[in-house]
């Protein structure tokens, strides 16, 4: 279930403030993501059990569109022969899918949460950024896929992939990310051209914080382009209100 708020961590750049203004999203290329192994990652290939390989063989030989050659190449080749052809083939195609998207595609990331230190360290520029409160009901935020922090290297079932098109389990690589990651409570938005600005409905802004260490200035120029086009957007300031050797507690206040 998609939590029925969602959050943009930003910077105060050029490109912020536009699409603030624009109200737009801009959904980027992958390659410039921090991780340089986030959506590049390639997925091991199950190996196929005795039935789905009788089970492929069959579908490929009811195809009348296959060549009499391949049926008789197909039917000549014992179950080890062409499990290792299904392996070497789902290989192939997961690693052609990978390509296209780390090339064409592109992506923007959200978070569950507005208050992690990481976060606003992170993405929201040290503290003197913002982070954007959207409602999920609304496109595209009504279309995000939940990121999934695993151990170990996803696993593809290629029987499904090369009979089923099922591409499902490929976009579900690009939503895999590290454990070391899960602190960010990623929620991302998939475009299938890189580098596009998606406009948002008015409606679908409920908030901005502010981090407690932001300029004032940015703060006001931030609070002009929202007020002359959503006055209902909520403004919220961040304030440290303790630290220990632990942690950071910020607060936000209208």
């Amino acid at each position: 279930m998609k939590p029925k708020l969602i959050y943009k961590f930003e910077d105060f750049t050029i490109r912020s403030l536009r699409n603030l203004k624009s109200q737009t999203i801009f959904f980027g290329s992958p390659k410039n993501f921090n991780d340089p192994y986030d959506c590049a990652i390639r997925a091991e290939v199950r190996s196929p059990k005795e039935d789905e390989i009788n089970q492929l063989r069959n579908f490929f030989l009811c195809q009348s569109d296959l060549p009499n050659e391949a049926k008789n190449e197909l039917s000549s080749m014992n179950n080890t022969q062409l499990s290792s052809l299904i392996e070497r083939n789902a290989r192939s195609l997961s690693e052609r899918h990978a390509d296209d998207f780390l090339n064409t595609k592109g992506v923007t990331c959200f978070s569950e949460i507005n208050s992690d230190l990481l976060m606003w360290s992170h993405y929201g520029g040290k503290y003197k950024g913002f982070c954007l409160e959207f409602a999920t009901e609304f496109e595209p935020f009504n279309k995000l896929r939940k990121v999934n922090y695993v151990d170990s290297m996803p696993v593809i079932d290629p029987i499904s992939a090369i009979m089923g098109d099922n591409f499902d389990q490929f976009l579900d690589l690009y939503c895999t990310k590290s454990k070391s990651w899960s602190y960010e409570k990623e929620w991302r938005a998939l475009h299938h051209v890189a580098n596009t600005e998606f406009t948002y409905p008015t409606e679908a802004l409920k908030g901005i914080y502010f981090g407690p260490d932001v300029d004032p200035a940015d703060l006001e120029i931030a609070c002009l382009v929202l007020q002359g086009q959503n006055p209902n957007v909520i403004f919220w300031r961040g304030r440290n209100v303790s630290m220990t050797l632990r942690h950071l507690v910020v607060l936000f206040s209208v």
